[in-house]
């Protein structure tokens, strides 16, 4: 009994020295064979030239004669046709008081008659409640975006669309009578508002604009392509040109005028298909095209971007930053240390052998070290854009987003286990 005790004790020591000295191994080689890994993933890099200049457009600033209380009847960046009307003038307060209430008792009889309407059909009581909820939810966007104006439009529109909700769960017996009474009430007041309203109206079409900078004629399309950077840089608004009224915007054209070096601005010249993007104020790239270069100042000249397209967006940017984006380049990305030039070797049919050096990156696969042959497509500075470098019957070797890129190991190979 005595040997068997001291043998199983024996056979226990042994199990738990082995025990031991495996985890001891596993340890050492964690700390001595330092496999670091990544995962590569798609990426997207633009190529830019950052841009500080002037928005400039074809203007016309209406004549600034309101002579009463002036309320301007167009939204920013608003088509106006020839002879629509811009503001209208009020005499005095009173005037617009009466003003005031003509607009009450013009929504109150939209809101009857369209009761009338509804108590005629089945389907406008869900009409409504589909409106109401659609303009709830236009009011919480804009109040989340901080778009006061539009919210303030937007309330307005649901109040009445509420009110004609109640309306409609409302007898209809007497809509007709309250309707004309309140046909004779508006009557009476546009009676004694009569004269004491005028209109201001615009002489050429183009986009509304409440604000006038003095910009409007000192930085004009005809006078770009003759600027210098100095007369760029020292450009000032003319103090004299003021409107309450605002000002028209002409066509479908505007212009980005900035100062940058002659021989990058050449270059982007030749490129074309350029994007402009503004650091503030709009939230969408702009595709231009530069349309002139000026006379060259000290190795600088300034770069006139040409633009036709979402005018109305633009219409209160004067002076701003930017980027002129003239290339995109897509690839996958991976650290810069985990490129490598990977020496292959290949024994041929008649015994020689055949040395191949690739870029690549090795990649985990299952429990082993696979090379993956890439071309770089884009340098930065920690990182490279790479793209797979394969012939079309070697998919398995194909690079794709998601896949586990070796960064450091020791004594890499392609087929090595890796523990």
């Amino acid at each position: 009994m005595k040997n068997n005790s001291l043998g199983t004790k024996l056979l226990m020591l042994a199990v738990t020295l082995a025990v031991l000295a495996y985890f001891g191994v596993q340890v050492y080689l964690y700390f001595t064979d330092p496999l670091s890994t990544t995962l590569a993933y798609a990426y997207q890099v633009e190529e830019a030239a950052d841009l500080s200049g002037y928005v400039i457009r074809t203007e016309q600033v209406l004549p600034d004669d309101a002579g009463g209380l002036l309320r301007l009847q167009r939204a920013e960046g608003e088509r106006v046709s020839v002879g629509g009307t811009v503001a209208t003038v009020y005499a005095d307060q009173a005037s617009l008081d009466r003003q005031a209430e003509l607009d009450a008792l013009t929504t109150r009889i939209e809101q009857l008659e369209y009761a009338q309407e509804a108590a005629l059909s089945s389907e406008v009581s869900f009409k409504l409640d589909t409106q109401i909820m659609q303009s709830i939810l236009a009011y919480r966007s804009s109040l989340a975006a901080d778009r006061l104006v539009k919210a303030e439009e937007v309330g307005s529109q649901l109040r009445s669309l509420v009110l004609k909700r109640d309306y409609t769960n409302a007898g209809t017996g007497d809509l007709s009578a309250q309707i004309e009474e309140l046909k004779a009430q508006r009557k009476s007041v546009q009676a004694q508002a009569a004269g004491s309203v005028r209109r201001i109206t615009a002489p050429v079409s183009g986009l509304y604009s409440a604000v006038v900078d003095g910009f409007e004629t000192v930085l004009t399309p005809e006078k770009l392509a003759e600027l210098t950077p100095s007369q760029l840089s020292g450009v000032q608004a003319d103090g004299s040109v003021r409107s309450e009224v605002g000002k028209l915007i002409l066509g479908d054209t505007w212009y980005y005028a900035a100062s940058m070096p002659t021989e990058e601005a050449e270059e982007l010249q030749e490129r074309g298909g350029l994007t402009l993007r503004f650091t503030k104020s709009v939230e969408r790239d702009l595709p231009v095209t530069l349309a002139s270069i000026g006379p060259e100042e000290g190795g600088y000249s300034v770069a006139v971007f040409r633009g036709d397209t979402y005018l109305p967006l633009l219409t209160l940017l004067r002076q701003q930053s930017a980027e002129a984006i003239y290339d995109t380049v897509e690839g996958i990305r991976i650290p810069k240390e985990a490129l490598r030039m990977i020496t292959q070797t290949a024994e041929n049919e008649d015994g020689t052998v055949t040395e191949t050096t690739t870029t690549g990156v090795y990649c985990v696969v299952g429990m082993k070290a696979r090379v993956k042959p890439v071309k770089v497509v884009y340098s930065g500075d920690s990182f490279v854009l790479v793209q797979p470098d394969i012939a079309a019957n070697q998919e398995k070797l194909r690079l794709r987003p998601g896949d586990e890129v070796i960064i450091s190991a020791n004594d890499l190979y392609d087929g090595k286990v890796l523990g």
